[in-house]
């Protein structure tokens, strides 16, 4: 079994049409939830879209930085 872990920067579009991730020119994750910053739930939303993203448990996706801001750098 591989425990090793990589972090990557994300951008979170909270209050978007749909939720889905894009990545941009410069291969920064962009991540557009339709839940609103509000109590957690966009963190909750992210970790969520990410796991199905990277095909792993959401328990293995970690907020490193920026659980209140849109740029955020995540642990998988």
């Amino acid at each position: 079994m591989n425990d090793s872990k990589r972090t990557f920067k994300i951008r979170v579009m909270p209050r978007a049409r749909h939720n889905k991730i894009t990545v941009d020119q410069n291969g920064t994750l962009r991540v557009h939830t339709t839940a609103a910053p509000v109590d957690g739930a966009a963190n909750a939303a992210v970790i969520k879209m990410l796991a199905e993203y990277f095909d792993v448990p959401k328990t293995s996706i970690e907020i490193i930085r920026g659980s209140a801001s849109r740029d955020k750098v995540i642990c998988v």
